[in-house]
């Protein structure tokens, strides 16, 4: 009986694992659409002007914390 109860546990901690795993991805891709690259582009251009290639990029990343080094990486790149 005590081995069904675990089995019964176990099934409903996996179903509520995907469920918030799906909303999660849900919400990191919802977003990444909010996220306008045309504002980070403006903005790190503005950081750029004050500051050297790591400062404007770590200031970068911290006004858009979704952005990964290599894309910011990549946006610096493009104003240079």
């Amino acid at each position: 009986m005590s081995t069904l109860i675990i089995w019964a546990m176990g099934a409903v901690l996996l179903l509520i694992n995907i469920i918030l795993r799906t909303r999660i991805l849900r919400l990191e891709a919802r977003l990444k659409e909010l996220s306008n690259p045309q504002e980070q582009l403006a903005f790190l251009r503005q950081q750029a002007a004050k500051k050297d290639k790591i400062p404007a990029i770590k200031a970068l990343r911290k006004q858009y914390p979704e952005l990964s080094l290599a894309d910011a990486s990549r946006l610096w790149k493009q104003i240079q």
